[in-house]
């Protein structure tokens, strides 16, 4: 009986714990995802950044 006892509050108190845990790390998510939001690239589909997408500088004109 004793045994039983310990073993509903261990799993009620473990449940309790699990579940706040999860509640914090779906907050802290959507912060992120928040503080990223102002940093995403709609032109940037392949992931690789503004490598090849505009030059830096203009080519010399070597004719001359």
């Amino acid at each position: 009986m004793n045994n039983k006892i310990m073993f509903v509050i261990g799993c009620v108190i473990f449940v309790v714990y699990v579940y706040f845990l999860l509640k914090i790390i779906r907050k802290q998510h959507k912060i992120q995802r928040k503080e990223n939001m102002s940093s995403y690239d709609s032109n940037d589909l392949d992931g690789m950044g503004n490598q090849g997408r505009f030059p830096n500088k203009k080519p010399k004109n070597r004719a001359v």
